[in-house]
């Protein structure tokens, strides 16, 4: 893939995470900021993939704390609960599952800042 290619599904692929934490966000907090959700997706892969990768060489502890950072991460953007960011979360998930289930043609088959959905996606 060429490096444009790359920055275009790098793009479309923020753009499904933003808009699969927007939709998480809208139904537990009312929130309507697209904006604000896809910043959190891009901050919510960093902190995924900084974390990931610090503690990747640590059974369970390392597949479970990028999980609660991501987490912690959605719940501090929105300013709620763990209970709600956790619902966020796994609304977020669902969500860019069923939008990357109908962009398989445009070849999208990643949400950036949406764990798991890439492995789930391709199933």
């Amino acid at each position: 893939m060429t490096l444009i290619g790359s920055a275009v599904t790098f793009v479309v692929g923020l753009l499904v995470g933003g808009l699969a934490i927007f939709i998480g966000a809208a139904v537990v907090t009312g929130t309507r900021d697209y904006g604000h959700a896809v910043f959190t997706a891009l901050f919510g892969a960093i902190v995924w993939g900084l974390s990931a990768f610090l503690l990747s060489w640590l059974p369970l502890i390392g597949e479970f704390v990028p999980l609660i950072a991501w987490v912690w991460l959605i719940r501090h953007r929105y300013d709620t609960s763990w209970v709600h960011a956790g619902v966020i979360g796994f609304i977020a998930w669902g969500s860019a599952i069923l939008v990357l289930a109908i962009l398989p043609f445009a070849g999208v088959s990643d949400a950036v800042g949406v764990p798991f959905v890439r492995t789930l996606a391709a199933v």
